[in-house]
C-alpha cells in the first residue's frame, strides 16, 4: 500500500491556453495509506482522468505523481504495482472462478499454498465459495464483476485498488449488498481503495472521504457529514442530496440583508460582507414559519407530494422554487397557499462567488 499525491494537471490538447482546454485543472491532493476514497461527479468532470493517471495508464501533461514520496509520472501499472477493476467483467471465461481469482497470484509466482489460501479468503467475502469450481463463461454478468472485483482485492501487495465504476452492470438489489461489502472488505485487508463513481449514494455509502469534481476541478474533498452539512461549492451543494441544497440570491447593504427581494434579519446577528451573495439551505432544515417571523419569506405553495417517509413541498418566491422536506404529520397548506418558510438559521450557509463563506 502507498501514500499517493497528485500535483499535476492535464490536458488532452497540445498547448491548452484556457481552463476549457484542461481535462484537468491544476490540483494538489494526497490520498493515504489504507483510506477508502471516492471521486464522485457527473460524465466528464475528469475523475476517470484521475484514476488512470494514478494508475499510469495516462501521463499527466503537467505535473507528478508520486508513491511514498517516488516520482512515478511515467512508471508503468506493472511499476506502480497497482491493482484496477473496470466498468465491465474483465476475466478469462475458459478458467474457473478459483482460477481466475488466482491468476494475478499465480503470475507472481506465490506459493500454492498461500493462493489457496487467499483464494478462499476472497470468495468468501465476496460469498462466492460455492462457486469456486464453475467455469466463468456460465456465470452472470453479475457474477463475472464479482470475480474482476475479486481480482482486484486478492493480491494483499498492491500499492492501491483503483476501481473505475464497477457496479454500473450489476443488478441494482445486488448493487446494495456489494456497496456494503466493499466496504467490508476494506475494514478487513486495510487496502487503498479509491473509487470512481457518479452516484451519491455509492460514493458516501463506500468512502471515508469523498473527492467531489466538477469541470476538472475538485472543489471538496470530505466525509458524507461534510458534504451535506457545509458545501464548500455551489455545485456540492446542487449534487449532493435529493433533491438538492435550495439556492437563493441575497444582496447585503451595510446592516441590510435582502433576500429574493425581501429584506430579512438574522435570529443570531452575522456578519456579512458587502454585496451580493447566495442563501443556501438544505430542503431537511427548511421549515414553516409564522408570518413576519425574523429570518423567514412569504411563498406561495405550488406542489405537495407524499413520498411515504415524508412529504415534499415546493413554493414558490419571486423566481425561485424552494424544496422543503417535511415530516408526514404535518398538518400541510393547500396548492396556491401563502406561507412563510424560515431560511435563515443555523444550518443556512452563505457563498460568494460560488465558495462557501466562512
Amino acid at each position: 500500500m502507498a501514500r499517493i499525491e497528485l500535483d499535476l494537471a492535464h490536458s488532452y490538447k497540445p498547448h491548452p491556453q484556457q481552463d476549457q482546454d484542461y481535462a484537468l485543472l491544476p490540483l494538489k491532493m494526497a490520498f493515504e495509506d489504507g483510506g477508502a476514497y471516492a471521486l464522485l461527479g457527473p460524465s466528464g468532470c475528469g475523475k476517470t482522468t484521475m484514476l488512470n493517471i494514478m494508475s499510469g495508464l495516462l501521463v499527466p501533461s503537467h505535473g507528478t505523481v508520486t508513491f511514498d514520496g517516488r516520482d512515478v509520472s511515467r512508471a508503468s501499472p506493472q511499476e506502480r504495482n497497482i491493482a484496477q477493476v473496470f466498468q465491465f467483467p474483465v476475466i478469462y471465461d475458459t478458467m474457473t472462478v478459483a482460477e481466475n481469482l488466482a491468476f494475478p497470484l499465480k503470475n507472481r509466482k506465490v506459493p500454492e499454498a498461500q493462493i489457496r489460501q487467499r483464494v478462499g479468503q476472497i470468495a468468501e467475502m465476496l460469498e462466492m465459495s460455492g462457486q469456486l469450481n464453475q467455469r466463468a463463461a456460465g456465470l452472470s454478468a453479475d457474477a463475472k464483476q464479482k470475480i474482476s472485483l475479486g481480482r482486484g482485492l486478492v493480491r494483499s501487495d498492491v500499492a492501491a485498488v483503483l476501481f473505475d465504476e464497477p457496479l454500473t452492470v450489476i443488478d441494482p438489489h445486488l448493487k446494495w449488498q456489494l456497496r456494503r461489502k466493499l466496504k467490508q472488505i476494506h475494514h478487513e485487508l486495510k487496502l487503498t481503495l479509491i473509487y470512481v463513481t457518479h452516484d451519491q449514494v455509492e460514493a458516501l455509502t463506500f468512502a471515508d472521504q469523498v473527492v467531489v469534481m466538477t469541470r476538472g476541478r475538485a472543489v471538496q474533498v470530505g466525509s458524507a457529514d461534510a458534504l451535506f452539512e457545509r458545501p464548500q461549492h455551489v455545485f456540492v451543494g446542487h449534487f449532493i442530496g435529493s433533491p438538492g441544497m435550495n439556492f437563493l440570491p441575497a444582496l447585503v447593504e451595510g446592516a441590510h440583508l435582502s433576500v429574493a427581494g425581501c429584506r430579512l434579519q438574522w435570529p443570531v446577528p452575522r456578519a456579512l460582507p458587502t454585496g451580493a451573495l447566495q442563501m443556501g439551505i438544505r430542503p431537511e432544515y427548511l421549515a414553516l414559519a409564522v408570518p413576519e417571523q425574523a429570518g423567514a419569506l412569504p411563498c406561495t405553495v405550488v406542489q405537495v407530494q407524499d413520498i411515504g417517509t415524508y412529504l415534499m413541498l415546493t413554493a414558490r418566491v419571486g423566481e425561485h422554487a424552494l424544496k422543503v422536506r417535511l415530516s408526514p404529520e404535518t398538518r400541510l397548506p393547500s396548492v396556491g397557499d401563502a406561507i412563510w418558510l424560515q431560511v435563515l438559521g443555523e444550518h443556512t450557509c452563505v457563498y460568494q462567488n460560488e465558495e462557501l463563506l466562512a
